[in-house]
């Protein structure tokens, strides 16, 4: 017995041993930097399809409620993948709304920001406003804004979208201000500008039989032409 206990504790000792051995080793050595995980392109793949999911039924009829779970089926993937990749309503809806930014602010941004005076990017960012929106764009938005009403997460993403989109106005009235020395406030008439704009589209998504560029023009110009 006293052999047994002998060898226990020289066993324990050596466990001992090695593992002061093996912490000291981790701590002189450089800690290997942290390295957060790539998606891979098959799950980047799934996200793409059921964000699209998200948006075919937000620009649906209404007929189908808008849950985790008709999105996950329509997008063709289990309800557990889905919220694998979303864990919930809201977080799916707020992905949603970044993920239509390239097709409503970066274009506005980059016709704002290109070279030009104040007078080139304004016709840039008329032609621009002048096209037709993508077909289920407005329901979208219009679903987004419903959803915005009772849910503070997305009421809050969407107001984030939505204030990035009047500072385009606004970065293209102070090229005009920087053009007349500062001789104004650009704020406002790119607020002014913007509301325009947000009316215009109201009446379109109704159906309202207006032609938007010389209505966009007007508004641009007439609000350069007032402060200069």
């Amino acid at each position: 017995m006293a052999q047994r206990a002998a060898q226990s504790g020289e066993a324990k000792s050596g466990r001992a041993n090695t593992g002061r051995a093996n912490t000291g080793e981790a701590r002189s050595g450089e800690a290997p930097a942290l390295r957060r995980p790539r998606p891979s392109a098959k799950g980047e793949q799934t996200r793409a399809r059921l964000l699209a999911a998200a948006r075919e039924l937000l620009a649906g009829d209404g007929s189908t409620p808008f849950t985790t779970r008709n999105v996950a089926a329509l997008g063709g993937v289990t309800h557990g993948m889905c919220h694998y990749h979303f864990a919930n309503r809201t977080d799916l809806i707020v992905a949603l709304v970044e993920s239509i930014r390239p097709e409503w602010i970066t274009p506005l941004e980059e016709a704002v920001a290109g070279p030009g005076t104040f007078a080139e990017r304004a016709e840039r960012v008329v032609g621009l406003l002048a096209e037709p929106e993508a077909g289920d764009l407005a329901r979208v938005h219009a679903a987004l804004h419903w959803f915005a009403a009772g849910d503070e997460r997305v009421r809050e993403c969407l107001e984030a979208e939505y204030r990035r989109w009047r500072e385009c106005f606004v970065a293209l009235f102070r090229v005009l201000a920087d053009e007349h020395d500062g001789a104004f406030d650009p704020r406002p008439l790119g607020e002014a500008a913007a509301a325009g704009t947000d009316g215009l589209a109201a009446f379109q998504s109704l159906g309202a039989a207006v032609d938007p560029a010389p209505v966009m023009r007007a508004l641009v110009f007439g609000l350069a032409a007032g402060a200069a």
